[in-house]
């Protein structure tokens, strides 16, 4: 079977989880330096010595010190790019991008911080400056890749679709609802509709957005309160579902869903947005979905 440009396109916006590092700054952080630590004191790599007057096991632990908080401070902004932007799916392009400019950042970071730890000598060169990125690249892709390529079975999990018959209205025999009545964070906002009427409820910051559909018309409408809490609210409806950590869905609105293992997209009747379903939330969403 041949493999065409299209297919390597396909695979390379397929979505893809991003790695332990990105998810867990700290930790991913704190597992990456320790390796680097451990490879250089057990393998002591070529030109790795000691610098000044420092034995050469603290030499390594003042660069690997150096190395954490770039190195952190990376990955912090690519955890809270990656929650921001939810609706964007991150996949195995921006994994791989993400995996070399974090390598690049250690060999710059190393190469700098040579200035402080060693001796005082000519250092401001392209040899000293390559020879430092090579050292940490080489040895620093060992743990990055493994981080990456830890998911890699969700690139080669193939994605379905299946639709669903929604209700973009009240169901007939369904006119005796009761209302549901929300209440904001401040206590100073309410809200009430028809549990027929809700779509799905997303977070916005300090707010939730609510979209309705009342009187044949679709309705958006702000509430300041946190997702969790209006979770909780609405807890008493069935087939209300908390499906992504920034969504609660009406699962007799879901038309249909596309995706796999690693999460879902779901598009609503009422609503032209497609909603995420993370991909903890998935068996959960595929056995409530088929009771209602």
């Amino acid at each position: 079977m041949t493999v065409s440009s299209e297919n390597i396109k396909e695979l390379l916006r397929k979505r893809y989880p991003p790695n332990f590092i990105i998810r867990s700054p700290f930790t991913g952080t704190l597992i990456l330096m320790i390796f680097l630590l451990c490879f250089a004191l057990i393998y002591r790599p070529h030109q790795a010595h000691e610098a000044r007057t420092f034995p050469f096991y603290f030499t390594m632990i003042l660069y690997c010190t150096a190395l954490a908080v770039p190195v952190l401070v990376f990955n912090l902004i690519l955890n809270r790019i990656y929650r921001l932007t939810y609706k964007k799916e991150w996949n195995i392009t921006r994994e791989l991008l993400s995996d070399i400019f974090l390598l690049f950042l250690m060999g710059v970071s190393a190469y700098f911080a040579g200035f402080i730890i060693e001796t005082p000598t000519p250092r401001w060169n392209l040899a000293t400056f390559f020879d430092s990125l090579m050292s940490v690249v080489l040895i620093g892709m060992i743990p990055v890749l493994v981080f990456t390529l830890i998911n890699i079975r969700y690139l080669l999990t193939p994605e379905t679709s299946d639709e669903f018959a929604a209700f973009d209205h009240t169901p007939a025999g369904e006119s005796h609802e009761k209302q549901i009545h929300i209440i904001s964070k401040a206590k100073k906002e309410e809200l009430s509709f028809l549990p027929s009427e809700f779509i799905y409820a997303e977070s916005d910051g300090n707010y939730v957005i609510f979209h309705l559909f009342v009187r044949e018309q679709l309705k958006e409408v702000m509430i300041r309160n946190s997702i969790s809490e209006i979770d909780q609210q609405l807890s008493a409806i069935p087939f209300f579902m908390r499906i992504h950590r920034a969504f609660i869905v009406n699962l007799k609105k879901v038309s249909s869903k596309s995706g796999n293992s690693l999460g879902y997209q779901l598009k609503l009747a009422g609503s032209n947005n497609k909603i995420p379903v993370s991909r903890q939330n998935t068996r959960k969403f595929d056995q409530l979905i088929r009771q209602h």
